[in-house]
């Protein structure tokens, strides 16, 4: 294949600057042009929670490479605060706007890597754009939250009880506030398990946060100096000073349906396991763009950093024709909420049903420490497999110490395709302070292989 000399990344932070940094690194001589709509071009935007609760951080703390160093130390050519508004695939351009010059130029690509990323979901409510309101999503929501609270607001009202609803839950908390936290759906953390939920439900209320489930949303109100003053419901009125909408994200892929590029059944961009889009010349990467699932076996959207950071890397690497794989995804994550630790990997019982699978699972409790060993506290784990094969199919861990990087010993066996027994013969750290005899995984894998096939 010819190798491109001019290759255009649109967006940057996580995928867009790592798939151009890998182009530069690997071939100095194809300019790589980088155009980023927004004011950053790499920052740690997972990390803009635990930035907020700290009131004596800069937001800009979290920035991981400046402008300048991408531009003097990897020799990007990067334009921020420019806007690509469309793409001639047949021409091989794009057309793009200066927003500050509010001018329009046009620029030539042999390659194009689209890192589009996602957007926070807007309520299109009343009064959901009133001063107040506001999103997490990029560092200037993040901005914008640090700045609100500077004045000293009394109440938030957090809609959506998700990772980010959680985490802020967590973090408004501290910084003083009262706490209410809406879900539409039936139960918080839709998704998880009634187990893992229960844990996190108690935690929330043992640290003031009012929290309630099948709850409406109707509507913002402001007060006399034209603010968000309060939340309405289908069942009341919620005071706040602060509203916080986290009710999802959605991947940003008009621009690559409008150049008539493949949009997966999940709604993002389809790429292949190159990260190739339905056109030769183009790649995609990050929040935009599907990867491919190791359990399913076919495209997700599971929009998390990691992910973004990997895809861009191998964009940028298979745009020089390397023909690297992206090997998927597990669907790992996780959050802290006070002092709690939660994660998941895989999938879940409804989801493997649905699947085709026949799942079974258990759910038991078990100290993070050895018997004896002072400090120890409980850590739930929650483990499904398939009844006929073994074959494990997801976890959920719950727990105040030790609960979060278990899950990455769950994450390492669903990817290598492991069953119940493998898991449950892993040679896991002992050592009084850290675990048992019998790690609270091995304890879950030995309940669950009884109800597994292929055992005898």
């Amino acid at each position: 294949m010819k190798l491109p000399d001019q290759t255009i990344v649109v967006g940057g932070v996580a995928a867009g600057m790592s798939a151009a940094s890998q182009i530069r690194r690997r071939r100095p001589e194809t300019k790589v042009t980088v155009f980023e709509r927004g004011d950053f071009i790499s920052y740690g935007a997972c990390g803009m929670p635990y930035n907020i609760e700290d009131p004596a951080r800069s937001i800009e703390d979290l920035v991981v490479l400046s402008a300048e160093e991408a531009r003097s130390r990897r020799g990007i050519d990067l334009r921020l605060r420019h806007e690509v508004t469309g793409i001639d695939l047949d021409r091989g351009t794009v057309t793009v706007k200066d927003l500050d010059k509010d001018h329009e130029l046009d620029e030539s690509f042999d390659a194009l890597v689209i890192a589009t990323g996602g957007r926070a979901v807007r309520l299109p409510l009343p009064g959901f754009d009133l001063p107040g309101v506001e999103v997490l999503r990029e560092l200037s929501d993040g901005a914008a939250i640090k700045k609100i609270l500077e004045g000293k607001p009394r109440k938030a009202v957090i809609v959506g009880a998700g990772y980010i609803g959680m985490e802020m839950a967590h973090v408004l908390s501290v910084r003083g506030l009262e706490v209410t936290m809406l879900e539409k759906l039936p139960q918080l953390l839709p998704g998880w398990r009634e187990e893992t939920v229960a844990v996190v439900a108690e935690t929330l209320s043992s640290h003031g946060v009012d929290f309630h489930t099948g709850a409406t949303v109707e509507g913002t109100e402001a007060g006399p100096d034209g603010r968000v003053a309060a939340v309405s419901t289908d069942g009341g009125r919620y005071d706040a000073d602060l509203v916080l909408v986290a009710a999802g994200v959605r991947p940003n892929v008009e621009l690559a349906a409008s150049a008539g590029l493949r949009i997966g059944d999940t709604g993002a961009i389809w790429v292949n396991q190159h990260q190739q889009t339905s056109h030769e010349a183009v790649w995609s990467a990050g929040d935009c763009a599907e990867a491919y699932h190791r359990i399913l076996r076919r495209n997700a959207w599971i929009p998390l950093g990691t992910t973004a950071n990997k895809q861009g890397r191998i964009a940028g690497a298979n745009v020089l024709g390397a023909g690297q794989r992206f090997r998927g995804i597990v669907g790992t994550a996780g959050f802290v909420v006070f002092d709690l630790e939660v994660g998941r990997t895989g999938i879940g019982e409804e989801e493997a049903a649905a699947e085709g699978f026949d799942p079974v699972a258990v759910t038991i409790r078990q100290s993070s420490r050895a018997h004896g060993y002072p400090g120890g506290v409980p850590i739930q784990v929650h483990l499904v497999a398939d009844r006929e094969t073994g074959l494990l199919l997801g976890g959920e861990l719950v727990g105040r110490e030790g609960a979060a990087l278990r899950v990455n010993t769950l994450a390492t066996a669903l990817a290598a395709h492991m069953t119940v027994a493998d898991l449950q013969n892993l040679d896991l750290i002992y050592a009084p302070p850290f675990a048992s005899v019998w790690d609270p995984v091995l304890v879950a894998a030995n309940q669950l292989i009884k109800k597994v096939g292929g055992t005898k």
